[in-house]
């Protein structure tokens, strides 16, 4: 019989922030998943969230990677309390262009 401790079951789970728009960029919508790839399918079929489906918000145009999803929690609450100049800021200092992402 195995036996289990605690610290077997405290494996840390990856998170992801991500930044997501609409078609003309009007739009920003901050949030944090442990599965990015999934979320965003989800956002582009309109299921999960009434903000993003009402402003038609899938468009990923930036995103960060954490190897513990708390670290992605507190990341989204800094970004989400900062000012849209800043958030544009940001998805400007790796995507210029805001050219839609592909999730990894």
């Amino acid at each position: 019989m195995v036996k289990y401790t605690c610290t077997a079951f405290s494996m840390k789970r990856k998170g992801y922030i991500y930044i997501l728009t609409n078609k003309y960029n009007h739009v920003l919508y901050v949030g944090v998943t442990s599965n990015l790839v999934r979320r965003i399918n989800e956002h582009k079929l309109r299921v999960g969230s009434k903000f993003t489906s009402k402003y038609k918000i899938d468009k990923l145009v930036y995103y960060e990677t954490f190897d513990d999803i708390e670290e992605a929690i507190a990341r989204e609450k800094q970004i989400k309390s900062g000012s849209r100049a800043r958030k544009i800021k940001l998805v400007e200092s790796i995507n210029p262009q805001w050219k839609e992402l592909e999730p990894v």
